[in-house]
């Protein structure tokens, strides 16, 4: 029988974290790093992710995950690295909220090139490198229980790309499975984060904000310790399979 660190310690294990700059990703960064990982910070913005990287003892890099030649790039330094990627966690994404019948094409296209084609591209170049170092693998993307239950306005594009997100999640796992890699999702629902607050567009309402969630509202690192437990030597058994963290909130 496995101690606890052996089931679910990450020490000498490598976790890559796109969007771990700010928000949910910053707050999985930071639980991995303390379960032993060291962490890649992997965002758009560099420099708050080298600021990030210093702080969990981690590295960076920069990486737009819309731009296919960006992410080729960032994980071939990634991959050249020694043992190679364990874990790698999608979380990069984008929220802002319009209404349908106000949306235009290019915010449609916006969301899928991100939420969607972003997860992918990351998540095949993450696959790539973990077969190549030859110890399987963890994949977690994040997606959100908007992608099952409507709560709020101006979401529907987002959660088009989220859903999106959890059929990649299914099909994915299927076909990784073979090369001992798992590949999950977290369904994150009303997390408090500075990009939630800042969120652009349509003004937040509907029935999530008239009921509030009845354990509270998720914080980043509530995210974080669902992906640990994904990503951990301990989950090698779990697979394609899709958890929500909302505080309650898709039963009010």
């Amino acid at each position: 029988m496995g101690t606890l660190e052996t089931l679910f310690g990450l020490a000498g294990r490598v976790a890559i974290v796109t969007g771990g700059a700010s928000g949910i990703g910053r707050g999985i960064a930071q639980v991995l790093a303390g379960a032993g990982a060291h962490v890649v910070v992997a965002d758009r913005d560099g420099a708050q992710a080298e600021a990030v990287a210093a702080e969990i003892g981690g590295s960076a890099a920069t990486v737009d995950i819309a731009e296919e030649d960006s992410v080729e790039q960032a994980f071939a330094g990634i991959a050249a690295a020694p043992g190679g990627p364990w874990l790698l966690v999608n979380c990069a994404g984008v929220q802002d909220r319009v209404m349908l019948l106000e949306a235009s094409a290019a915010a449609w296209d916006r969301f899928q090139a991100v939420n969607l084609r972003g997860t992918f591209l990351c998540l095949r170049e993450g696959a790539k490198a973990m077969i190549g170092a030859g110890r399987g693998g963890r994949i977690v993307n994040i997606a959100s229980q908007s992608a099952r239950v409507a709560m709020l306005n101006g979401l529907g594009p987002y959660a088009a790309s989220k859903a999106g997100v959890v059929g990649l999640t299914q099909s994915a796992a299927f076909e990784l499975a073979e090369h001992g890699i798992t590949v999950n999702a977290v369904l994150p629902g009303g997390v408090d984060t500075p990009g939630g607050r800042g969120a652009k567009g349509t003004p937040p309402s509907g029935p999530g904000l008239r009921f509030p969630p009845p354990l509270g509202m998720c914080t980043p690192e509530d995210i974080a310790a669902a992906v640990l437990y994904l990503g951990s030597p301990g989950a090698g058994r779990i697979s394609a399979q899709s958890i929500v963290v909302d505080g309650g909130w898709s039963f009010t």
